[in-house]
């Protein structure tokens, strides 16, 4: 069955030269030939602000790179979040996109667990160490 996918490219160099970039894009290009639908969201390239407060993480998104992704993100049936591994942890611009974009305020998106994303959501980490 042909699902619609959503690529989250997760490295912050916008050039599109990393080892990431290159699987997010092989991932895509694979899932094509498969038959599925995929769209690909490049954090490094999206301008959207640091939420710094409650008040600005409870209004709706004004950023439209975000209410882009939140529309990419809602039409997916699986979400695929490739990124590198630094110090352990997600880059901090990932870490930034997740509260801007899975806002409580953005349609059916809950910012709570990936389980909760949607009840058709399924999710995939692609991790580089």
């Amino acid at each position: 069955m042909p699902r619609n996918i959503a690529v989250i490219l997760g490295h912050p160099d916008p050039a599109g030269t990393t080892y990431c970039a290159a699987l997010a894009e092989r991932y895509a290009r694979a899932a094509e030939e498969a038959g599925h639908a995929v769209k690909l969201i490049d954090v490094a390239k999206l301008d959207f602000p640091i939420l710094r407060s409650a008040a600005e993480f409870a209004a709706p998104a004004t950023s439209p790179d975000i209410k882009a992704a939140q529309a990419t993100i809602a039409w997916a049936d699986h979400l695929v979040f490739v990124y590198p591994l630094w110090l352990g942890a997600l880059p901090a611009l990932l870490k930034v996109f997740g509260p801007a974009a899975y806002k409580p305020t953005s349609c059916h998106l809950s910012p709570l667990a990936s389980s909760s994303l949607a009840p058709h959501h399924r999710v995939a980490n692609l991790q580089q160490n």
